[in-house]
């Protein structure tokens, strides 16, 4: 079996890398936004990317898909940290969401679920610990800590369209 490298990468997601039989290092970077890359490692320098290319979250899927998808790569989708009962995860805001334009006020997300948004991304651009005030722009991801199941009512809810 293939040993699987995991490497946290703070504010950006995981980097999961592997070395083909072949020797060539080949690494998929889940950003917390859903977005993934597909890495290719220069064979002169282990540390050196030489091709990249990156991939919506349904393309990722496809692609998944097309290699004979795993565990692993359900695993990557709903990669979560846990600790004792929390969980943290990144929650992304679509243009379709009914929350889209509206503040965290609005959402009633802590009465609701239980769930808090600690922080916000906006493009490279971290809004940490919002009120609720804060406004919910499309494409902004949502930094939440909760329960699991709480976490899984919020992405519901942060995800449901306008009516």
């Amino acid at each position: 079996m293939t040993d699987i490298n995991e490497t946290r990468l703070p504010g950006v997601g995981t980097l999961h890398d592997f070395v083909c039989q072949s020797g060539e290092r080949i690494g998929v970077i889940s950003h917390h936004a859903g977005r993934r890359e597909i890495v290719l490692y220069d064979a002169d320098d282990p540390d050196r990317v030489s091709e990249c290319t990156s991939m919506t979250p349904d393309e990722a899927h496809v692609l998944a898909d097309l290699l004979g998808g795993t565990s692993v790569t359900e695993r990557l989708h709903d990669l979560r940290q846990e600790i004792a009962g929390l969980a943290i995860d990144w929650l992304p805001i679509s243009p379709q969401s009914a929350y889209a334009g509206k503040t965290i006020a609005d959402t009633a997300l802590r009465t609701r679920t239980g769930v808090t948004i600690v922080a916000l991304v906006r493009g490279d651009q971290p809004i940490p610990a919002p009120g609720p005030d804060a406004d919910l722009f499309a494409d902004d991801t949502a930094v939440v800590v909760g329960t699991a199941a709480g976490i899984d009512a919020a992405a519901r809810l942060l995800s449901a369209p306008a009516t």
